[in-house]
């Protein structure tokens, strides 16, 4: 066996035995433009049509504040009508959260409908372990699969200092 050969075999035993470090959470503090402090985390995934959407879920304010989910497409690629129920999926649990796209002027005045917004507190509030998620969205895509280290941010979010 040359070096060559036997360098490659101790790379590879060493990544197999190297302890992998937990996923950190990837939370977000900044202020929108009101001065208003947003905690927020910003994901892109992929629905089953391989279509990108960005999914950010956000607190606004000191913990206790507002929680969103907005989901954004490609402009132009995409219009969202509203208002359209975002479904979720985890194992046997479901919930129906309310589209809340036109209560929030940004949104409601963008011509281009590659965004919805969403009540996520119903959600948090009832989720007990970082499982994974499926939403849908009727008309717009039939499964949009949340990684489960995607929802442990989401979970961080309600009591998470800025």
């Amino acid at each position: 066996m040359n070096k060559r050969n036997l360098f490659a075999i101790a790379i590879a035993f060493c990544l197999i035995l190297w302890p992998l470090a937990p996923a950190q959470a990837q939370l977000q503090s900044h202020n929108d433009g009101n001065g208003v402090a947003v905690l927020r985390s910003i994901e892109s995934l992929r629905d089953l049509d391989y279509q990108a959407w960005q999914l950010v879920a956000y607190r606004e304010g000191l913990p206790g504040g507002p929680l969103r989910l907005r989901i954004v497409g490609y402009p132009g690629k995409v219009r969202l009508n509203h208002p359209t129920a975002l479904q979720v999926q985890s194992g046997e649990k479901n919930w129906n959260l309310a589209d809340i796209t036109l209560e929030n002027p940004t949104l409601s005045s963008d011509s281009r409908d590659a965004a919805a917004e969403f009540d996520l507190e119903p959600l948090l509030s009832s989720l007990r372990k970082n499982r994974p998620l499926r939403l849908m969205l009727p008309g717009v895509f039939t499964e949009l699969p949340v990684p489960p280290f995607v929802v442990q941010e989401w979970r961080q979010l309600p009591n998470q200092p800025l």
